[in-house]
């Protein structure tokens, strides 16, 4: 019963009835099923009726003695506080789910959502950045916020101060998103709470979390890949050299997403991550016109405003790129701090070394940085970390 979240699943049937959906919930909060473990009970016993009367043979066979499922009393209260709260459950696979984030491998298998559903099936566009965000990068956030909401796209963030906050405001009226890390009738930070009350009117709030849960840090992690899965495109506007809108962006690429960011002063701790990004490939964005030119195809499903017709791109999306499991990303780890020292070596020449794609070796010195495990010198240059 370990998590994988490398795990590729078919999505499962959609519940249909008031008790699927309560089993559903009752299989996702027990102890000790997740994500990838809800799916693979799914997959093997059917339904989440089935996996439910598995579940203590399965906790048994994996070493957990005395396991019980989650009570019918809690699955009980947290539907009378979702109705308390005027939140709606959205099931992966059901019409009104959004088809971007189901084709994640670790996609939420319920969502509770208050206020306009709709505005996950229009086009997204996610924007993250520095909580402690400059005065320059609230002010190209809300710039770009309120431009893409003008040109038809609908604007993902996570509430969070700065760039989010900022990010939210300019788009409450074009339409916009907030992913919540707590329980989606948990505002957090208390700050925003009049904000999240407006997007609640205006927008949408969204978590996979249980209703009432305070967000732990263990949550934001998890919430950024949502954020990044129901959006066509990243745009990180400001983030140090560790921070989680890296996290966003590095789950934006896992799951075939573009990556784009606002380019900042050296000197600007709070501009690392974005001129790493950049230098690693990532789309430089001036303007919203930059973010546009970027997705041309995207651009073609964007509601025309003068005529008010859906304009429907006929070309699918392309695929998500294929995944290494968990075994060879460990094994690309092991190889480029077997590689590096305490003396700095240039990142082509570490590539090169691997015999290994640019593409392939740079999500992994992402990971292995944000690890701590290894530290970017001036002029391209890598060692390990202190």
């Amino acid at each position: 019963m370990t998590e994988d979240r490398n795990s590729s699943i078919h999505p499962p049937l959609p519940p249909t009835t008031e008790e699927d959906r309560f089993a559903w919930l009752r299989l996702l909060r027990s102890r000790k099923v997740g994500v990838a473990t809800f799916h693979r009970l799914i997959a093997e016993h059917g339904t989440a009726q089935n996996a439910l009367a598995a579940l203590p043979e399965v906790a048994a066979n994996a070493g957990i003695k005395g396991y019980e499922i989650c009570p019918a009393g809690v699955i009980d209260a947290e539907i009378k506080a979702a109705k308390v709260a005027r939140a709606r459950l959205l099931c992966l696979g059901a019409p009104d789910y959004p088809d971007w984030l189901a084709e994640i491998s670790d996609a939420p298998p319920l969502l509770w959502a208050i206020g306009d559903a709709s505005l996950l099936l229009k086009p997204i566009i996610a924007l993250v950045g520095a909580r402690n965000a400059s005065s320059l990068g609230t002010r190209m956030a809300r710039s770009l916020a309120h431009d893409l909401g003008a040109q038809g796209y609908v604007i993902a963030s996570g509430l969070a101060r700065g760039v989010d906050t900022a990010a939210h405001l300019a788009s409450l009226k074009s339409g916009t998103i907030a992913v919540m890390a707590g329980g989606v009738d948990v505002i957090y930070p208390s700050e925003n709470t009049n904000l999240a009350l407006d997007i609640a009117r205006q927008g949408l709030r969204i978590s996979e979390q249980p209703m009432g849960v305070t967000p732990q840090a263990r949550h934001f992690p998890t919430r950024n890949r949502i954020i990044s899965g129901v959006a066509r495109a990243v745009v990180v506007v400001e983030a140090a050299s560790k921070s989680g809108s890296l996290i966003t962006a590095r789950d934006s690429l896992d799951q075939g997403r573009e990556v784009l960011a606002v380019p900042g002063h050296p000197f600007d701790a709070r501009a690392a991550g974005c001129n790493m990004l950049i230098r690693d490939g990532a789309q430089l964005v001036r303007s919203a016109d930059d973010v546009v030119a970027a997705l041309p195809a995207l651009a073609k499903m964007v509601q025309a405003p003068a005529q008010g017709d859906l304009l429907t791109d006929l070309t699918p999306p392309a695929p998500p790129p294929q995944k290494r499991s968990l075994k060879e990303t460990a094994a690309l780890h092991q190889q480029i701090l077997n590689r590096l020292g305490p003396s700095p070596m240039a990142e082509d020449q570490l590539i090169r070394d691997l015999a290994a794609s640019a593409g392939r070796v740079g999500p992994a010195l992402t990971d292995l940085e944000l690890d701590g495990k290894i530290e970017r010198r001036a002029g391209g240059l890598l060692s390990l970390a202190n």
